[in-house]
């Protein structure tokens, strides 16, 4: 009975969430990206990635007490988890180098992860790992709903109290997918990306509530289309070009003089991005083939010490690129050896630490509230980011050069002139 009621309130609680997608994106709701800057979209990206690194220390700790060889499943699992975590980076570093030929970079960029989880998930079943017998991900029956209930909800026979319920939940729902897929499109949109289609971001949010309302009809988790607006995805569709350009590199002889030499290298940059939606279409097609007996089977082979790794790599290498971490990195950085050209010379260290800290507030802020039974109002408090921006950070003493080095639009000119350019 609990089980009924739980399960169709999570269904009353989607349906509200999917009305408020429809209502905002009906009336351009999503115009409101044009106040998010950079200080959210990196304050918002630092909390993930430490949730992922939370996420995968649970994963492994609950093996102790739920892995059927004890202690050493759990201790392989450990394992598994930092040789995952060590070959992804391996491949980063690979696909970054100037080695090899850039058919064979970009081959290690796309499919460096997939053939680590391969290799990963083969090493559990060699040797005396095998025997430890570490837990793997837990699967049920193809295309069957869990604990034996049937696949369609019926919200709509809820007592009108649970209806009432439900709404608060929904709209936090839809505050959360609000900002995390419309953040997330406007970071894979970035101006990095040689795009040349424009955006639909009220079109998208309408889908995803349509999304949103299957998923409570048929009691799965709510989707919020976050694999293919991400900026991986859209890195992995970019062409690559090589041009080669003159430079004058600066060096300092053994007496102390400068000494100049005329260097020519070569750079990869950006020449265009692939855009279609085939690649979405097939990522979504693939979640209904997982679900089929043949690889339901393949996936419950997979140790959850790798998933555990998978989450390190993607915390890790979010943090990598996080632009909270790039100030803390250049305010310990030696500055004789900080480049000349870098922004944030421009920018006094006092304030860059002020920015730093601010951002690291609302980061703590929002790992505080989910360590508590109020963490389902998590997406409030990075909400309340965009009007701290707004409305706060101004009038601090930054000034205006500043903060547009310290913090700008998360898009390029053309992204953000779909929702009516950036502030």
């Amino acid at each position: 009975m609990l089980l009924t009621i739980y399960i169709s309130l999570d269904g009353g609680v989607y349906l509200w969430a999917a009305i408020l997608h429809w209502i905002a994106a009906i009336f351009n709701a999503a115009n409101f990206l044009r106040y998010v800057t950079r200080f959210s979209c990196d304050t918002f990206g630092f909390y993930v990635s430490w949730v992922y690194l939370q996420y995968g220390v649970q994963v492994l700790t609950r093996q102790f007490t739920e892995s059927p060889s004890g202690t050493e499943g759990a201790y392989v699992s450990i394992i598994l988890a930092l040789v995952l975590l060590t070959a992804g980076h391996l491949f980063v570093i690979a696909a970054q180098s100037t080695f090899f030929h850039r058919i064979v970079r970009r081959f290690f960029a796309d499919y460096g992860m997939p053939i680590s989880v391969v290799a990963c998930s083969g090493l559990a079943y060699w040797g005396h790992f095998n025997a430890s017998n570490p837990a793997t991900l837990p699967t049920a029956g193809a295309f069957s709903p869990a604990g034996g209930r049937e696949w369609l909800v019926r919200f709509w026979e809820l007592p009108a109290k649970w209806v009432g319920i439900a709404f608060p939940f929904g709209l936090v729902l839809f505050i959360l997918f609000f900002f995390d897929h419309n953040v997330s499109s406007l970071i894979a949109q970035g101006s990095e990306f040689p795009l040349r289609k424009p955006p639909g971001f009220h079109w998208d949010f309408f889908w995803l509530g349509i999304t949103t309302f299957i998923a409570g009809l048929i009691g799965v988790p709510a989707p919020n289309g976050l694999i293919p607006q991400a900026p991986m995805h859209t890195r992995s569709l970019v062409v690559m070009g090589v041009k080669v350009k003159d430079d004058e590199e600066v060096g300092v002889s053994a007496d102390g003089e400068k000494a100049l030499g005329g260097v020519r290298e070569g750079v990869e940059y950006p020449v265009a991005v692939v855009e279609q939606r085939v690649s979405n279409l097939v990522q979504g097609s693939l979640c209904l083939v997982l679900m089929t007996g043949p690889f339901l089977h393949v996936l419950g082979l997979i140790p959850r010490g790798v998933l555990a790794g998978l989450f390190w790599f993607m915390g890790t290498d979010a943090l990598r690129g996080s632009g909270v971490t790039a100030k803390f990195l250049y305010l310990i950085q030696d500055d004789s050896l900080v480049p000349l050209h870098e922004p944030l010379r421009k920018v006094r260290p006092s304030m860059i630490w002020l920015f730093l800290a601010i951002e690291l507030a609302g980061f703590g802020a929002t790992m505080a509230i989910t360590q508590t039974i109020a963490a389902i109002g998590f997406p409030i408090v990075i909400f309340l980011l965009i009007p701290i921006r707004t409305h706060v950070i101004p009038l601090l003493p930054f000034t205006h050069d500043e903060l547009g080095i310290l913090d700008g639009p998360t898009a390029s000119p053309f992204t953000m002139e779909s929702v009516g350019g950036s502030i």
